[in-house]
């Protein structure tokens, strides 16, 4: 027998009894009104749907020994099911359109009550999102069936009701042929997680809303078309105006209906366009009437902007644009693909503060009022179909579904339904077909669809690798040599290009972005890219205790996964900001400063803005040296116009110049901050920052020290094995044997638990990942040892001076360094260590790079203190440092870390030459004639890869104490660029000329 297809099964069959996708235009309230349905449902869950119980949907089923349940929510974030995370793999075996026999599924029941029923009005049941399918019923009676799990669905069922109280019942599930074009990187959710309610619509008000605002920007001027589709044939009276945000009417007019429609077209409107750096909206309001009865009122918000391509550039409003963008999924915590409304705006308001101009929706549509919010404060969206059938790439398949013909249908419904539903937003100015699907025939269909529906906004799908069919050349993580020949190329038919997907911000990183936005500022077919992604998709739950903590995939016994790849945002579960965001802010800034003349205090600004002017910001500065402040002030206005570039000058500058005391380099830090309230921030928030060096100090590279004969002023004792000097109130011990410095003794007091010695090791990064098992596995770095291979010591006049040979390598290996320590030990209670690291290969068997090359020390906890003099105040890398300013920085120990949720490499300062651990009664200065790193920690590097999670990580009673000669940089290379060759640490000749005083 043939195997038959369960109503979830049918892949051409696209809805049952659900409505035409329409505009989310609003309706007045003195006509309609909404009710919602959220809160709580009785909840029935099965292992399949024939499970269900006879007559579950009458409106005599008792329900009252189910459970409750919360509506909007995930069901798998309420204790049904199973949590599961993968990125490409199907969670059933590959039989299109079959999914499943035990196909979980959950029952929801509510009632509802209506006063009175209304036969002007028609009363339609809206659900914003269900994953993945469902049936609904309706006192008892079958309205309707849906699929597409990110698309809202609409039904009336104005028929079906009844005074009083009625009753709702809804069968969702999980698997259903619709899951074969939703394999999107992210858990496995299921259930009724949008909102749901019932609409009071007028009977013979308006069925669809058209809107298409152009901007001419040779005549200065717009244009609207307006289409208006009503539910009736009668000829009715409609009233259109549109108002300024100060409610100042721009045209008014009154015609009337021709048969179902209207249509309207008015030009030369004198309008202020929109773009996401100036997004001027303007409310469009229409009125249907009869004989003076109003019938029906909405209201719609527009924006005047063109979306064109010229000169193989994509343009907004006749100019070049560049996208500085992130990719979003739907995700919370605690709700899974239910994410709250404030969230959301606070989320958009978080991105405009940190210079983001546009979005990816990654990889389906959201809910209407997202792109509302877009509208209002300024975002480029890419909306994106719920398409993407990436388990097939797995199989080696990745067109199967595309070729094939009774699958056609619901690939076009996917992308017919996202842009009639969101085609009056001007924030959207490029129709996404999917992700990650390649191409074929149905893709083809998608294509041609939205064009018969929208021709005023560009078609992007980056599975077209040749842009045939996409207006956009569109690539994900591209390398920067890949960018390079791009950008003088003419491939894909030298259409403009974006990286869709790049900079993957997983764990600490991502690097390299700057050399990136280098290229999109350099190029003009290179139109910036979107950070992979917004939001670490970790789970949260409690602990024993009642703490929050987060989860990944595998933490569920759910098998098989893809691990911690969800936590790869730019904001961590727990909503904080990252390093990486604040680096993001600063590359991507919209202001460039540099010092045009010293000596008279000269600046030169350029905007990088391309609409907006600076007539809301201010510029403030420090001009500081050694962590003092000299001079500061203010300049209230500046005035630069979009694109443009300003010189002027701060006369402080100047004096700081001629009056420099070459103690220590001194530098001015320009801010750029708001002068007035923004909607997305308040009055002086910083836009983004520039710090110029004025003068730098004159440094020699090394210290040398005369070595006269004569006495040192340090006493000397002397065994088999061990080495040791006493200066004034302390003493230095080294073991012979080994050559280890073993202490550093101050009046009884440890200052080093354990001295110098050399590594090469990080605790892995995400980043690392492609590169970790050779590191380990093959080259065995993790198993370092040091061999002695001299001891030599000598008093001289005013010191003591130790040389100390060693051969680093790991076991088994014959790559590494010979490493020279010579230490200088001074009466007076400073020590000098010059380090001289030799890189060998005896063979061609090494790694390309090594994490870095340094040396580790161990100090007592008492050291709870750290200040130093480099930059900060946060970590940063040597391919991640925009974000940080030259200066003096004071933090404690636990707060030099970062804390990642699935813990690795943290808290590194870059360009450091000076260090201080302090506690309550000692105190070590660490200086450094050449700019070193440093990481300071209470745990090891050991303690840090045992991990995986936060709060496994097991602290110690010691305070260690990293510093580089090198430190390689992160790159994104769990998913993009690795490092950039000057940012590896290779087996190449190092060196550490430091000061120790205490």
């Amino acid at each position: 027998m043939i195997r038959q297809k369960k109503r979830w099964e049918n892949e051409e069959l696209l809805m049952m009894g659900r409505e035409e996708a329409r505009a989310d235009f609003i309706h007045s309230t003195t006509v309609s009104h909404n009710v919602s349905l959220n809160g709580s449902w009785k909840f029935l869950f099965l292992d399949a749907p024939e499970y269900s119980p006879d007559a579950f949907f009458e409106t005599t089923f008792d329900d009252s020994i189910w459970n409750s349940t919360k509506v909007s929510s995930c069901w798998q974030r309420q204790g049904y099911g199973h949590n599961h995370y993968t990125d490409v793999w199907y969670l059933f075996p590959i039989n299109p359109p079959f999914v499943p026999s035990k196909n979980p599924t959950g029952i929801y029941r509510r009632n509802f009550n209506i006063d009175a029923i209304d036969p002007n009005k028609k009363v339609i049941l809206r659900f914003d999102g269900v994953s993945s399918a469902y049936d609904l019923w309706i006192n008892g009676k079958h309205v309707g069936y849906s699929k597409v799990s990110r698309l809202g669905s609409s039904f009336d069922i104005s028929k079906y009701i009844c005074e009083g109280t009625n009753q709702l019942t809804v069968r969702v599930y999980q698997w259903s042929d619709g899951s074969y074009l939703e394999c999107q990187d992210m858990w496995w959710l299921s259930g009724i997680f949008r909102d749901v309610y019932l609409l009071f619509l007028p009977q013979n008000g308006i069925k669809d809303l058209h809107i298409i605002s152009d901007f001419n920007s040779s005549t200065n001027s717009g244009s609207i078309d307006l289409s208006l589709y009503l539910y009736t044939e009668k000829k009715l009276t409609i009233s259109a105006e549109l108002l300024d945000s100060d409610d100042k009417i721009i045209f008014k007019e009154s015609t009337l209906s021709s048969k179902d429609a209207f249509h309207l077209f008015k030009n030369e409107l004198k309008i202020d366009p929109w773009s996401a750096e100036c997004p001027n909206l303007y409310k469009l309001n229409l009125k249907i009437t009869d004989n003076e009865k109003i019938i029906d009122e909405v209201s719609s918000y527009t924006g005047f902007r063109r979306v064109s391509i010229e000169n193989n550039q994509i343009c907004i409003n006749g100019k070049s644009i560049l996208f500085n963008g992130v990719n979003m999924h739907d995700f919370s915590p605690e709700g899974g693909l239910t994410v709250d409304k404030a969230i959301i705006e606070e989320d958009i308001k978080i991105m405009k503060r940190h210079n983001i101009n546009a979005v990816r929706c990654a990889h389906y549509p959201k809910a209407s009022y997202f792109y509302s919010l877009c509208d209002k404060y300024g975002l480029y969206v890419i909306d994106e179909a719920d398409f993407e059938n990436h388990g097939f790439e797995w199989i080696e398949n990745y067109k199967w579904l595309n070729e094939e013909k009774s699958w056609e249908s619901v690939y076009v419904d996917r992308v017919e339904r996202m842009v009639k539903e969101h085609r009056n937003h001007p924030s959207i100015i490029m129709w996404s077909l999917g992700n990650e699907a390649s191409t074929g025939p149905n893709v083809e269909a998608q294509a041609e669809a939205v064009r018969k529906l929208d021709k005023s906004r560009l078609v992007h799908y980056e599975g077209d690798m040749n842009a045939d069919i996409s207006d956009v050349y569109s690539t994900m993580y591209t390398r920067l040599d890949g960018m390079q020949r791009i950008a003088h190329g003419n491939d894909a038919h030298n259409k403009p290009h974006i990286l869709c997907e790049y900079g993957h911000s997983m764990g600490v990183g991502p690097g390299n972005l700057e050399e990136y936005q280098e290229l999109f500022e350099t190029y003009d077919r290179l139109q910036g890219g979107f950070i992979w992604e917004w939001y670490d998709q970790g789970l949260a739950e409690k602990d024993a205790n009642g703490n929050t903590i987060y989860r990944y995939g595998g933490d569920y016994g759910d098998t098989p996964n893809n691990s911690n790849f969800c936590l790869d945002g730019l904001l961590s579960p727990d909503r904080k900001i990252s390093t990486g965001l604040k680096n993001y802010k600063q590359v991507i800034r919209p202001f460039k400063t540099i010092l045009a003349d010293i000596k008279t205090g000269e600046i030169s600004i350029k905007s990088k803005n391309i609409f907006a002017d600076t007539s809301d910001i201010s510029l403030i500065y420090k001009i500081h040296q050694n962590g003092k402040c000299i001079f500061e002030g203010s300049i209230p206005t500046i005035d630069i116009k979009a694109g443009c570039e300003s010189k002027l000058i701060i006369p402080d500058i100047a004096s700081a110049y001629n009056h420099f005391d070459n103690t220590a380099d001194c530098y001015i830090d320009i801010s750029f901050i708001y002068n007035k309230d923004m909607p997305f921030c308040e009055k002086g928030y910083e836009v983004s920052f520039d710090q110029l060096l004025i003068k730098a100090t004159l440094k020699n590279d090394t210290q040398i020290y005369e070595e006269k004969s004569g006495n040192s002023g340090c006493e000397i004792f002397e065994t088999n094995t061990c080495f040791e000097v006493r200066g004034k109130d302390y003493s230095v011990k080294f073991d012979k044997v080994t050559g280890d410095l073993l202490s550093l003794e101050s009046e009884d007091q440890n200052i080093f638990n354990k001295g110098p010695s050399l590594n090469m090791m990080r605790a892995a990064i995400d980043n690392d990942m492609y590169k970790v098992g050779d590191w380990y596995s093959k080259y065995f770095i993790q198993k370092q040892q040091e061999q002695s291979e001299y001891f030599d010591a000598h008093e001289y006049g005013g010191f003591v001076k130790v040389n100390i040979g060693k051969h680093f390598s790991p076991l088994s290996m014959a790559f590494g360094f010979k490493a020279e320590y010579t230490y200088y030990i001074f009466p007076d209670r400073k020590i000098l260590m010059n380090l001289d690291l030799k890189g060998f290969r005896k063979t061609s068997f090494a790694p390309e790079f090594i994490p870095r090359i340094g040396i580790e020390l161990r100090l007592p906890s008492s050291f709870t203190n750290v200040k130093w003099q480099g930059l900060g105040p946060d970590e940063n890398y040597p391919d991640m440092r925009s974000h940080v300013k030259y200066g003096v920085y004071s933090k404690n120990v636990e707060d030099m870390s970062t804390v990642y949720m699935k813990p690795q490499e943290n808290g590194h300062r870059e360009g450091t030459r000076l260090i201080e651990l302090s506690g309550k009664e000692n105190k070590l200065i660490i200086n450094s004639i050449k700019q070193i790193g440093f990481n300071v920690h209470n745990y090891t590097i050991e303690a840090l890869e045992r991990a995986k999670h936060p709060e496994e990580l097991e602290t110690i009673d010691e305070v260690i104490l990293h510093i580089d000669a090198k430190h390689s940089g992160l790159g994104s290379n769990s998913c993009g660029e690795e490092q950039t060759y000057k940012n590896k640490v290779r087996l190449n000749d190092y060196n550490l000329n430091l000061t120790f005083e205490f």
